[in-house]
């Protein structure tokens, strides 16, 4: 059965719908072809003079209207903001305020001629000249303009979030200026954008359980990228010594307020550098954009403020355990880190899980929660670092670092393993963890075993979630809320 408010859209809808064929005897066409504008809602605000009146075409969808028996005032929003517009009958002639007056609705696209001027309210309007109706909305629009209140609507229909609430619009626009300055970082730093693929004949560079698609021409099996890792390197094999990409992975995981199953990425690669040089170049990077977003670096999340302004923390995965929890050193050998386990509740997907697992599954479910301010977490077991470089001075963790803040992970770093052998043999270890049972494991993949017999030099790569990354800059905590059209359980299932 419908409720009130789907069967009150339902009869406006079958009211615009009328007026449509209405127009259409008349021969007025609801959907013309466009009219040229000559300024934005911020132009005609931003330029206006009280002694001089200034001539207009603009064009915008009409949010509020209020008619006042042979006038009107109509409130028009384009892509830059709101202007009013004010119409008079004895000016735009009887026929078009009498289509204004019957056919034109809120949600409608309408073009319009004027001189802009001030009322005596003091607001800044267009007395318009002439009128067009551009595009007719056959449904009304959310009866609040602060933005819609219903989350379901917010991620199934953008478009109307994006109409009604300009919080939300904000957002996205700094999520593009977000990526814009990540490029122009790393251009200057003298990278080069690359584009490698999607569609993976062996799933690889993270540790995460594809999505599995056929190709029918080649009777294949492929997979969506969970990760442009191994492509990227095969570029830096080739000469490309400073290589980056901003594009989409796919992981067949849960989704919930930090995860979604398809999500974007920026990974880069340089060669002749190592992992701490990278840090440095990361935590030089992150404060640039927020910089450029909002001109301070003590930005707020939740009710916390982060200051990404000190120099980031740096500590071990192991040494963070300590710190952060209250397992002691001999909580964490290898006699007792089972028990350890037990008594936190956390369970270790890999059943011949090593001590460096297990110490790293404590990490994940005791520590990262707790990693609010910008910290990078280094010295990973490698036994969870598959193509990372084996840490010089101790051969049991990786060269590598994971950024955190916000209690999120952002930012994922390494010595790439340029070593054949070493990374023929990791693979072998991976291969074990899935006949174990771990779904998430890496494949062996011996067409990437022989580009690194050609010789990969010596390089650092590293990964960036521009998702989370954005809600870290725009004090958002969902990531629903900084992706335009995020995965969705399908209609008819509860949301």
């Amino acid at each position: 059965m419908k409720n009130k408010e789907e069967i009150s859209v339902s009869v406006e809808h079958k009211i615009r719908v009328e007026k449509v064929e209405k127009m259409r005897a008349l021969g007025i066409e609801p959907w013309p072809e466009f009219m040229e504008v000559s300024a934005t809602a911020h132009d005609i605000i931003d330029e206006f003079q009280d002694d001089k009146e200034c001539e207009y075409t603009v064009a915008g969808r009409v949010v509020t209207m209020r008619m006042h028996g042979k006038t009107a005032f109509v409130t028009i929003q384009d892509h830059t903001g709101r202007v009013q517009i004010y119409i008079r009958q004895d000016i735009v002639g009887d026929d078009t305020f009498e289509h204004i007056k019957h056919n034109i609705d809120i949600g409608d696209i309408v073009w319009c001629s004027g001189y802009s001027f001030r009322t005596k309210m003091g607001e800044i309007t267009i007395r318009v000249q002439n009128l067009v109706l551009l595009s007719k909305c056959l449904h009304p629009l959310p009866e609040k303009f602060h933005g819609l209140a219903d989350i379901e609507t917010i991620y199934r229909q953008r478009y109307l979030d994006l109409i009604t609430n300009a919080e939300s619009r904000e957002r996205f626009v700094r999520r593009s200026k977000i990526v814009q300055t990540i490029r122009s970082f790393l251009d200057n730093h003298g990278y080069i954008e690359v584009e490698t693929p999607m569609l993976h004949p062996i799933p690889g560079g993270a540790v995460a359980k594809p999505f599995v698609t056929h190709h029918n021409a080649l009777d294949s099996e492929f997979y969506l990228r969970i990760a442009p890792e191994l492509y990227l390197k095969r570029l830096v094999i080739g000469g490309f010594e400073r290589v980056y990409e901003i594009n989409r992975n796919f992981r067949n995981e849960g989704i919930s307020t930090r995860h979604n199953p398809e999500f974007t990425m920026l990974e880069f690669y340089t060669a002749h550098k190592d992992y701490i040089w990278v840090m440095d170049l990361v935590e030089k990077m992150i404060r640039q954009v927020a910089m450029e977003l909002g001109n301070s670096l003590q930005l707020p999340f939740g009710d916390m403020v982060l200051d990404f302004d000190k120099p980031f923390k740096r500590i071990s995965v192991y040494n963070s355990v300590l710190e952060l929890t209250e397992c002691s050193i001999d909580d964490l050998s290898e006699i007792t880190i089972d028990a350890t386990l037990k008594k936190y509740n956390v369970s270790v997907a890999n059943k011949n899980a090593s001590q460096g697992e297990k110490i790293f599954a404590l990490f994940e479910e005791l520590v990262e929660p707790q990693l609010m301010q910008p910290t990078f977490i280094t010295h990973f077991p490698i036994e969870v670092s598959p193509l990372s470089k084996r840490d010089q001075q101790d051969q049991t963790v990786a060269a590598r670092f994971e950024l955190f803040a916000g209690g999120m992970e952002l930012s994922n770093g390494f010595n790439e393993l340029n070593d054949p052998f070493d990374q023929a043999e990791r693979f072998k270890w991976q291969a074990q963890a899935r006949a174990g049972g771990d779904q998430e494991a890496h494949y062996f993949d011996a067409d990437y075993i022989l580009a690194l017999e050609y010789a990969l030099p010596p390089t650092a790569g590293v990964g960036i979630g521009i998702d989370r990354l954005t809600m870290l800059l725009t004090n958002t905590t969902s990531i629903k809320d900084v992706i335009l059209f995020p995965t969705l359980k399908k209609k008819s299932e509860n949301f």
